[in-house]
């Protein structure tokens, strides 16, 4: 069974707006209206959502994309981190937001999904617009 997603947003706002904001605990916190705390750093630590959502920064390339390790607290015992990977390019109006999601557990494609986009993707395009 499938275990990875693709989904897309454009946002009213640049690359670098947007790359600063989720890699900073005050700017993640503002544009999910959640609080979460992150390290900047590749190797850094970061959690949202009280702690639900927790994972490892794996690369770094400013502006342009983020890797995470990304894990909730309802992964099943013994499941392995997914990953997240954030592009960011600049369109006209924008940025076109890439998030792929992918490793994640059996069963949780349509959960994952639905949660990117109700507590991400909304609230984000009302930070940015």
């Amino acid at each position: 069974m499938e275990k990875n997603f693709t989904m897309t947003v454009i946002l009213q706002a640049s690359p670098k707006d947007i790359y600063e904001a989720w890699m900073s605990s005050e700017g993640h916190s503002e544009m999910t209206g959640s609080p979460a705390v992150v390290d900047d750093k590749v190797g850094g630590k970061y959690s949202a959502w009280e702690n639900y959502i927790f994972g490892k920064t794996l690369e770094l390339e400013p502006f342009e994309r983020i890797l995470q390790s990304w894990r909730t607290t309802e992964f099943p015992e013994g499941a392995l981190d997914s990953q997240i990977e954030i592009l960011l390019k600049a369109v006209k109006g924008g940025t076109k937001l890439t998030l792929i999601h992918s490793g994640l557990p059996e069963g949780t494609l349509d959960e994952y999904r639905h949660g990117w986009e109700e507590f991400y993707f909304t609230p984000m395009k009302a930070y940015f617009g």
